[in-house]
């Protein structure tokens, strides 16, 4: 397993090693002992999976409030999606600056999303799925996110009228949050 800290502190791109012959492939996802050794520590409590039906479905940018903010480690099991960051930590050099990069279901690659984060992806094919595990349970009262669109931070999403929930097309801009 290959993982390389991003510009963004704390943040990984993880790339499996894929075993594959003619009945398919196999793959190892997760391997806390590979991740400590890298410095990433995080106990995942919790697996979400989402499928989005059509191309073009924008979900974020989230992130849950202090005490019980998220670390994430997100992948494509199908599909593809661009997949966006943003550091939220106040106390950050690169607060306010965001990260975006491709997954798909091949090359299987992963992103670690630490603490401080807002994270969001807009899928770029009909049928995604997207499994991440997080190392803090929802709670409904921390939930917290973004404006996808927010101005300041210029995030070049690869299309311009995506399909949104009605919370998401409300969600505050990074000026109006306090953290």
């Amino acid at each position: 397993m290959k993982i390389t800290e991003t510009e963004l502190a704390g943040a990984y791109l993880i790339e499996p090693v894929v075993f594959e012959d003619s009945r398919g492939f196999f793959l190892e996802t997760y391997n806390r002992k590979v991740f400590e050794e890298k410095g990433i520590t995080a106990r995942f409590v919790q697996d979400n999976y989402s499928f989005s039906r059509s191309r073009g479905v924008l979900r974020g940018l989230h992130f849950q409030y202090p005490p019980h903010a998220q670390s994430k480690l997100v992948w494509v099991i199908c599909g593809s999606v661009f997949d966006v960051i943003v550091d939220l930590r106040k106390d950050s050099a690169t607060y306010g600056r965001w990260i975006g990069i491709e997954l798909s279901g091949s090359p299987f690659r992963m992103i670690y999303v630490p603490k401080g984060f807002a994270h969001g992806f807009c899928t770029l094919e009909d049928n995604t799925r997207v499994q991440y595990k997080v190392d803090a349970l929802y709670h409904p009262a921390s939930d917290g996110g973004v404006r996808w669109n927010d101005p300041d931070l210029r995030i070049p999403w690869p299309l311009t009228d995506p399909i949104l929930s009605k919370k998401d097309g409300e969600l505050p801009y990074l000026s109006e949050i306090s953290l």
